[in-house]
């Protein structure tokens, strides 16, 4: 089946300004994933394959995820950081699909969110689980804890177009998630994104943390560094609840 070049693929699939967005590309996609994922794009474009499709396929490799990291040993922890890798690879790749065969809709970027969702908790839950030694016990319950306060962040989010499509607006700008009402609060974010800590709850972040734990557990011959590390994406995530809720209300997302 004759398909276009990846060349011609590239420039609908990936326009000028796509890679630069503030808030909707990660950083792993714009340091090495879209090199690869535009490759995939194109060898789906000669099959029937559909971008909700491989949306679902996405979900499913995130889900797969969380339940390979809940598994003991080191093995588990590679598996499950090269099942997030596939999982940022179809997130890319469902999109590019879909602008080059005008597939967009509104069930793809339901789909989407939905997949992020899953992804999430399920890694967050399953490193709870690995963390425990007699199931269930806190770990198993701090891991939980925090896929809870992952998806009340990604909630948090997707409430603002909400609460602006109730209100009849137009989704908000990226520029509106900087601008603050004060200026000591603008300064507050910019510090704490800074650190960087919000990012220790993603998928792609903490499945390479898992497996530094995990390879520091096999050195130590215990689970010390992987129940840190479930205690730190709690906190985080509960620190990020409340300071995540407090920047929208502060900032012109519900102007």
């Amino acid at each position: 089946m004759s398909g276009p070049s990846v060349a011609e693929l590239r420039g609908v699939a990936q326009p000028a300004g796509h890679l630069e967005r503030r808030n909707g590309e990660h950083w792993a996609g714009v340091l090495y994933m879209r090199r690869l994922s535009i490759y995939v794009t194109w060898l789906m474009t000669r099959t029937s394959v559909t971008p909700n499709q491989l949306t679902w396929v996405m979900t499913v490799a995130g889900v797969a995820a969380g339940v390979v990291i809940a598994l003991p040993g080191l093995w588990a922890a590679v598996a499950a950081a090269l099942l997030i890798q596939v999982y940022l690879l179809l997130d890319c790749s469902d999109g590019e699909l879909a602008r080059w065969t005008g597939k967009t809709s509104l069930t793809g970027v339901y789909l989407d969110r939905v997949g992020a969702y899953f992804a999430e908790a399920a890694l967050l839950a399953g490193l709870g689980w690995r963390a425990s030694a007699v199931l269930p016990d806190w770990y198993t319950v701090l891991g939980f804890a925090a896929a809870l306060g992952a998806i009340l962040i990604k909630a948090e989010s997707d409430l603002v177009e909400v609460a602006r499509a109730k209100g009849g607006l137009p989704a908000a700008t990226e520029s509106a998630a900087v601008q603050f009402r004060s200026g000591l609060l603008g300064l507050g974010r910019r510090v704490l994104a800074a650190t960087g800590f919000h990012r220790i709850v993603q998928p792609i972040e903490l499945s390479l943390l898992a497996l530094a734990t995990a390879v520091i557990d096999v050195v130590r011959g215990d689970l010390a560094a992987t129940r840190v590390l479930v205690v730190a994406c709690v906190v985080a995530a509960g620190l990020q609840v409340v300071l995540h809720l407090v920047s929208i209300l502060a900032s012109r997302r519900l102007a």
